[in-house]
């Protein structure tokens, strides 16, 4: 397998519509931030129960390797026509999808991958892949999509990031800021909150609370969170929501009018579970616009697995 280069953005690539659209994405990213484009294709042999009937293993493998290829030739293809310049590098893996891809999370700057594919990053898997890797891998993963699976992208909007205060969304906060400077647009910082829960755990005195006291608390919170990121980026012009409600509700209404939703895949409080369950599903299939899912930097874990 060719060595990554350190710091370049991974397009997951099987041969789909959306896979394409995604590498599309991941080469407009990797060229506004002048670092390399890497393609990847993973494939892996499935168990042969009849092998009197089916061709040799190995066959099978030069069969499936000669495809995937194929695939990312096309998509390569397709890349350098739009943006000649761009350094492609192109892998094709035989593996299981989530622990390559978290493998090559470990020195990328993103992973980006379509809402729906036909091979290695298949259909209702996809959900299930970028759970994985926020769960466990090194870097932001980004899951481009429109208002349909195979829809065109947004070609303009703000960046919208949901944020509660912690490590999860601080982190976030600053992947969209950048996001926000590359692309030359407005950023829209969005608190939700609740009467009910405060930070994931039910508020006390519930009949006693000011709804008009704890906005104002957010409202402040959320001032202090944000103040320091605009000194860092004092070009990014930023609008600061907060607002009553359901946190997932409020991000794919946002969404509509949006080029890129970022969330954390953790969260203290409003944005808790982001991308770990039900509200992962909701996200990758209803937003209308990409989403980035970012998760704080932490010490290393040890390798997933070893193998090429």
């Amino acid at each position: 397998m060719p060595v990554a280069t350190e710091g370049s953005i991974v397009a997951g690539i099987d041969g789909s519509r959306s896979a394409k659209t995604a590498a599309m994405w991941a080469a407009d990213d990797a060229s506004r931030r002048g670092l390399p484009l890497r393609l990847v294709h993973v494939y892996r042999i499935p168990v042969a129960k009849m092998p009197g009937v089916l061709p040799p293993e190995e066959k099978i493998r030069a069969g499936f390797a000669h495809q995937g290829q194929e695939w990312i030739s096309e998509a390569r293809k397709a890349v350098l026509e739009r943006f000649p310049k761009l350094v492609v590098e192109t892998a094709v893996r035989e593996w299981s999808a989530v622990p390559a891809l978290i493998q090559e999370s470990a020195t990328a700057t993103m992973v980006v991958l379509g809402s729906r594919g036909l091979g290695g990053f298949t259909g209702p898997l996809i959900g299930s892949t970028a759970v994985s890797l926020a769960r466990h891998g090194h870097c932001p993963v980004v899951v481009a999509r429109g208002r349909r699976h195979d829809g065109p992208l947004p070609q303009e909007g703000r960046i919208v990031v949901g944020t509660d205060g912690s490590p999860t969304s601080e982190a976030a906060l600053g992947f969209a800021f950048d996001e926000a400077r590359l692309r030359d647009t407005g950023l829209t910082v969005v608190r939700t909150w609740s009467e009910v829960i405060d930070h994931g755990e039910i508020r006390p005195h519930l009949l006693d609370l000011d709804p008009a006291e704890i906005e104002a608390d957010e409202r402040k919170s959320v001032g202090e969170q944000v103040a320091p990121w605009q000194e860092k980026y004092p070009d990014v012009p930023v609008e600061v929501v907060v607002r009553r409600g359901r946190p997932i509700r409020t991000l794919l209404d946002f969404g509509i009018e949006a080029w890129l939703v970022v969330v954390g895949c953790r969260g203290r409080g409003g944005f808790e579970g982001m991308l770990l369950g039900s509200t992962s599903q909701a996200l990758v299939a209803h937003s209308e616009c990409p989403v980035a899912v970012v998760r704080p930097a932490v010490p290393d874990e040890g390798p997933v697995d070893a193998r090429p």
